[in-house]
């Protein structure tokens, strides 16, 4: 299952509330989420506001159209959005930056053994 990894910048002033939020997702919103293909799915965030998310989908982009097409994500984004900065008017899941993965413990492990097994 490929991994995505990417970060935001929630306005410090606001990150408690932001996390407040996330405490009590809506059950529509979740439903939402794990329907259109979210998995997995992690946010952490930093003293400065620095948000990092995780998610596993098939296809992110895929995953991202399908929320797209959801009523609960546009309200949702809607309320968002008000969170963070540097987004330039779109809405948060469509304003953050894709991190590039250059490290995987499974990933090299399993290739190591493959590897050891096969000389």
């Amino acid at each position: 299952m490929p991994r995505y990894c990417f970060s935001l910048q929630v306005r410090p002033d606001r990150r408690d509330e932001y996390v407040e939020r996330h405490q009590a997702v809506w059950p529509d919103m979740l439903a939402a989420l794990e329907e259109t293909g979210w998995q997995n799915y992690s946010l952490f965030l930093r003293d400065d506001g620095l948000l990092v998310g995780y998610v596993e989908a098939d296809d992110l982009a895929a995953a991202q159209a399908a929320m797209d097409r959801t009523e609960v994500n546009a309200r949702w984004q809607a309320q968002m959005a008000e969170f963070f900065t540097g987004i330039d008017g779109r809405a948060p899941d469509q304003g953050f930056t894709l991190l590039r993965e250059v490290f995987n413990l499974d990933d090299q492990l399993s290739r190591a053994r493959a590897e050891s097994t096969l000389s």
